[in-house]
């Protein structure tokens, strides 16, 4: 079996009868073979061959990987000082633009996040809890930020309890086109560590078994869903869907809107954590088991 695949990758062994092997097809097949593969693919098959390597690094090929408005987000992430300015993108090949801008790139001063998605189905965005509006934040009888190391950002805002719940945010960006689901993600309970073994307070955890949270989402071209989630799993971090939106343009910026609210006052309800609102390609994110009202 060895000296078979020798002699496919081109070997010359006792056994192989020299034929057609893969470093013998032309480049531009291999591209069109390459075309059809996800960007995580076409990196495998780079190295077969130097035929196979050589088409992989081709401009033309990744510059089909990128989505067609990706010069605004290299123009997005130039405004970043972490990723420098157009002088360092310059000079860049496009499968290392590509590279480069599925790493996260800061925005909105650090609150926010994008990156390229690495199949290219599209654009994530996480946006922090400290770039979210929610009422009574400045009061630390209610609410205070707490560090963490269970998040992309520095700090999660922890809720000690609250009658009337509300948390709205908004982000405006050019997506490639899609459709998107919106989440967000939240945690019953305080995380902490102690001697190194992560714990989880409890005490303060109370009055989200009573009436469910709603969800919204609304985008600047009119698109609108809401839904309704139990909040349950005390100790996990939990993803709760808002809803889905659908992008036709991406030279259009679509301002998107999201809430979670819980006004019901006859009851109080605490115990709560906000790390990130996530914006991810449709399908791409797989949700956590949760309770939906009917």
């Amino acid at each position: 079996m060895g000296a078979g695949i020798s002699c496919i990758e081109g070997g010359d062994g006792p056994h192989c009868q020299r034929g057609t092997v893969l470093g013998d097809l032309p480049e531009n097949c291999v591209a069109q073979v390459l075309l059809r593969l996800d960007p995580p693919e076409i990196c495998q098959l780079a190295g077969l061959s130097r035929t196979f390597r050589l088409a992989a690094e081709a401009d033309p090929l990744w510059e089909a990987k990128l989505p067609r408005n990706y010069p605004y987000l290299i123009d997005k992430a130039c405004q970043s000082d972490v990723e420098g300015g157009y002088d360092k993108w310059a000079p860049l090949t496009k499968k290392e633009i590509f590279a480069r801008l599925c790493r996260p790139i800061p925005f909105d001063g650090g609150t926010k996040e994008f990156w390229l998605e690495k199949h290219g189905t599209g654009v994530c965005i996480s946006i922090s809890c400290r770039a979210l509006s929610i009422t009574g934040i400045d009061d630390r009888r209610y609410w205070n930020y707490i560090p963490t190391e269970e998040s992309r950002f520095p700090a999660v805002a922890y809720l000690h309890q609250i009658w009337w719940l509300e948390v709205r945010g908004e982000t405006e960006f050019s997506f490639p086109e899609g459709t998107y689901s919106v989440f967000f993600r939240l945690h019953l309970g305080r995380p902490s560590k102690r001697l190194g073994l992560r714990k989880c307070i409890m005490d303060q955890v109370h009055g989200w078994n009573i009436k469910p949270v709603q969800f919204e989402l609304s985008t600047s071209d009119g698109q609108y869903v809401q839904s309704r989630h139990y909040l349950t799993d005390p100790g996990a971090w939990i993803i709760y869907h808002v809803g889905d939106f659908d992008v036709t343009d991406s030279s259009v910026p679509v301002i998107i809107n999201v809430s979670m609210t819980q006004i019901d006052c006859t009851h109080t309800k605490g115990g709560l954590c906000i790390d990130t609102v996530l914006i991810r390609p449709k399908g791409l994110f797989k949700q956590h088991k949760h309770n939906t009202a009917t």
